[in-house]
């Protein structure tokens, strides 16, 4: 039985995997499936807006199907809190299939109006709500999840590299090399990876953008997060480069670097494999933290720590929770999913189960 009939035996891998399936399409395909813009569609006299009830009759109870009707915040009540919803009920707006609306462009190339459903009419379909400024929650969820779902990915794959090529370095050259390799992996492991990025991020200009602010982050990240990778090759290192294979190719003459890419490090590929999909949750973590004390993504570009911001205020808390859960749902689900699938992945590719 090979590795990849293991892995789809375990239940919770597959669920792992396929709650991530979703979250990435949705990503990759945002402008589709996000109803609005999550910057642009603001609603006039519509922020802080609850999940928007959706209705199948009108109000003589004939049946016209799923419709909305526009909705506007009206005064706060001083005693409770709470502020009035008017719901202008002589205009019922219909809810469609792919209905056309804000401009986007799809897989960032194609330039396309059409969104995955939407009413026809003035109601909006807010179905987790507005923010503060009258924006879609589901839209910006949906496009917030572009950010935070990238960055581990991207994390990875410069984190690792490095961490692989000094562990491999390291463990096969070994003596002067190694000592001074791994004295300073040991001080860069020191470093308190949190408080590293707080002041890093504190101190950058504040004229960035947000894609930029971005790929500060992940360089930050994964500059500090190499470390204890290079540490685990460099000792599965020491043991590989004593094979018959590596013996064989040294003396035909191959070179340090050359045996070390093509025949060392590929036997490392399980442990990588495992510890890439493990890592992941660190980033989007890291990510989240930043976003969530004002240091990562700023607004009004949407990622769900900045979205998790809300949770600071004490009245949205308590009186507008739909803004705080969906997000916080969501890191948890796509944390915890990168964790079962590779929990699946180290029991797949364990040698005892494939013999």
């Amino acid at each position: 039985m090979n590795w990849w009939q293991l892995f789809k035996q375990n239940p919770l891998s597959r669920i792992g995997a396929s709650l991530l399936i979703v979250f990435y399409v949705l990503a990759i395909g945002a402008g589709f499936f996000a109803p609005y813009d999550p910057i642009n569609d603001l609603q006039r006299e519509g922020s802080l807006l609850p999940p928007t009830p959706i209705h199948w009759q009108n109000q003589a109870g004939e049946f016209i199907g799923p419709h909305v009707y526009p909705i506007q915040q009206g005064a706060t009540d001083l005693e409770t809190g709470k502020r009035e919803l008017i719901v202008d009920r002589s205009e019922p707006s219909p809810i469609r299939l792919f209905v056309s609306g804000s401009s986007y462009r799809l897989l960032g190339i194609i330039p396309a109006n059409i969104h995955l459903f939407g009413t026809v009419g003035p109601g909006k379909l807010n179905l987790l709500g507005t923010d503060e400024q009258g924006r879609d929650q589901l839209s910006r969820l949906i496009f917030g999840g572009q950010v935070s779902l990238s960055i581990g990915l991207v994390g990875i794959c410069i984190s690792f590299p490095i961490g692989m090529l000094v562990g491999g370095i390291s463990g096969y050259v070994g003596g002067a090399v190694d000592t001074v390799i791994m004295r300073l992996t040991e001080v860069l492991m020191t470093i308190p990876g949190l408080y590293l990025l707080i002041a890093l991020a504190a101190i950058l200009p504040s004229g960035l953008s947000s894609a930029q602010r971005f790929l500060l982050i992940v360089t930050i990240i994964s500059f500090i997060s190499w470390a204890g990778l290079a540490r685990v090759i460099r000792g599965q290192v020491l043991s590989i480069k004593e094979q018959e294979f590596v013996q064989a190719a040294r003396a035909m003459g191959a070179k340090p670097l050359y045996i070390i890419v093509r025949h060392v490090l590929p036997q490392t590929a399980t442990y990588l494999i495992i510890s890439a999909t493990l890592s992941i949750p660190g980033f989007i973590v890291a990510e989240s933290v930043l976003s969530l004390i004002g240091l990562g993504i700023q607004q009004p570009d949407p990622s769900w720590g900045n979205l998790l911001a809300n949770a600071t205020n004490a009245s949205i808390l308590v009186f507008q929770p739909w803004l705080i859960w969906p997000p916080a749902l969501l890191v948890v689900l796509t944390v915890l999913s990168f964790n079962l699938i590779g929990d699946g992945l180290r029991d797949a590719l364990d040698p005892r189960s494939l013999r």
